[in-house]
C-alpha cells in the first residue's frame, strides 16, 4: 500500500523523476509523458462524476475507470524491462479490458444507430464526458508513441483504446440515450447569414 508522508522531495527540483523502478528519467521522457495524460484524463473523469453522483450506475464505472488509471499508470511507470524488481509491478489486467467492453455493449445496445457524428455537449454530464473522452485519447496517442520505443503491456494498449469509446457510449447513454446528442451537420454553417 502506498503511504505518503511527504508531498514534496526535491527529488525533481533539476526536471528529472524515478520511475517505478528507481531509474531517473527527464520529466518530459515518453514513459513520463503518457502516464501524465494518463492522469489528466482521469482528472477530467473526476469532473465528469460531479454530474453523475446522482447517476448511481454511471457514477460507479466511472469511479472503478478512476481505479484502473491509477493501475494504469502505474503499469507504465514500470517498465517491464525483464529485471527482477523484487516484487511484482501492477499490470492492467484483460479482464479489465473485458469488463468495459461488456459496459459498453450493454449501453450501446439501448442506444438507436448513430446517422451523423456527434458535436460534444447534450446534459453536462455528457459535455465532462466527451471532453474526457479526448484527454483518453490524448493518452492513448502518448501510450502508442511510447510503445514504438519501449515495452508496454498488450492489455493497457487495449485498455486505453476501448476506454474512449466507452466514454463516448456513457456521454451518449447520458444524453437521454441519445435522444439529446447533439449531431454534426456537414456544411450547415457555409452559408452566409
Amino acid at each position: 500500500m502506498v503511504k505518503l508522508t511527504r508531498i514534496y522531495t526535491r527529488g525533481g527540483d533539476k526536471g528529472k523523476t524515478s520511475l517505478g523502478n528507481g531509474k531517473r528519467v527527464d520529466k518530459h521522457a515518453l514513459r513520463v509523458a503518457a502516464y501524465g495524460a494518463v492522469d489528466e484524463a482521469n482528472a477530467a473523469i473526476g469532473i465528469a462524476r460531479l454530474q453523475t453522483a446522482s447517476l448511481p450506475d454511471a457514477d460507479a464505472m466511472l469511479g472503478r475507470i478512476q481505479n484502473d488509471l491509477f493501475d494504469l499508470g502505474a503499469d507504465l511507470c514500470t517498465p517491464d524491462d525483464g529485471k527482477d524488481l523484487g516484487y511484482e509491478p501492477l499490470r492492467i489486467l484483460d479482464s479489465q479490458v473485458q469488463r468495459l467492453e461488456r459496459e459498453i455493449d450493454a449501453m450501446n445496445a439501448e442506444l438507436a444507430p448513430l446517422s451523423s457524428f456527434v458535436l460534444p455537449g447534450g446534459t453536462p454530464a455528457s459535455a465532462h464526458l466527451h471532453l474526457a473522452r479526448t484527454l483518453a485519447r490524448r493518452a492513448e496517442r502518448a501510450i502508442t508513441r511510447l510503445s514504438r520505443r519501449e515495452p508496454v503491456s498488450p492489455a493497457a494498449l487495449q485498455y486505453v483504446n476501448r476506454l474512449s469509446d466507452h466514454l463516448f457510449v456513457l456521454g451518449r447513454f447520458l444524453n437521454d440515450k441519445g435522444a439529446g446528442d447533439v449531431l454534426w451537420i456537414p456544411g450547415a454553417t457555409r452559408e452566409a447569414q
